[in-house]
């Protein structure tokens, strides 16, 4: 495993306000940790404490035959990650966290009104709501690409997990960002 014999350090998160969302307190929060068992989900905002890399493996847990398989999502991300190192000669975690904070929309539409008149909008995202989409249109994008594909769905996942660390505009998650702020803009 090529991943394991780089030594990966600690990433760093350039972003003040996702600081919260990566948690850099805990030990193993911006490390090569796939599987660590927590329970997340019990209290309210407790997933903000779940490692960034777990979350990326739990999210390709999606689509009813896929439900529950996690070693085989673990598999995916630990080849994504080689195949990360290989070609950018980086630490896999620093592109999983720029990724994430390059393509993480900062401004949104809500549907405002009631009695039938509605209208659009502009807010703020939270930090914790940018990461949660981030990672859901990664993985999406992931998983469309390799469908149909002569590509793993862990070459895919790097090359999305690359474009959005370098902020092209190849990338799925940067696309709707794009979209989801321009529309945001659109209803100042």
């Amino acid at each position: 495993c090529v991943v394991l014999d780089i030594g990966l350090v600690e990433a760093k998160v350039p972003c003040n306000l996702l600081v919260e969302c990566f948690t850099c307190g805990v030990v193993y929060n911006l490390s090569y940790v796939l599987h660590t068992a927590g329970r997340y989900l019990v209290k309210r905002f407790r997933k903000a404490q779940c490692p960034i890399v777990e979350r990326l493996t739990n999210s390709l847990m999606m689509h009813g035959r896929n439900n529950g398989k996690k070693l085989m999502a673990v598999r995916i991300v630990k080849h994504a990650m080689e195949i990360i190192y290989l070609l950018t000669d980086q630490n896999p975690i620093q592109v999983i966290v720029d990724a994430i904070i390059n393509s993480g929309p900062r401004e949104d539409a809500t549907r405002i009104g009631s009695a039938g008149v509605v209208r659009r909008q502009a807010v703020d995202i939270s930090p914790l709501r940018r990461v949660n989409q981030v990672i859901y249109l990664l993985t999406t994008s992931a998983r469309e690409s390799a469908f149909r594909n002569i590509k793993t769905i862990a070459e895919c996942l790097a090359d999305e997990l690359i474009n959005a660390a370098k902020g092209s505009s190849n990338s799925y998650a940067i696309k709707k960002m794009d979209e989801i702020e321009r529309v945001a803009k659109a209803n100042r």
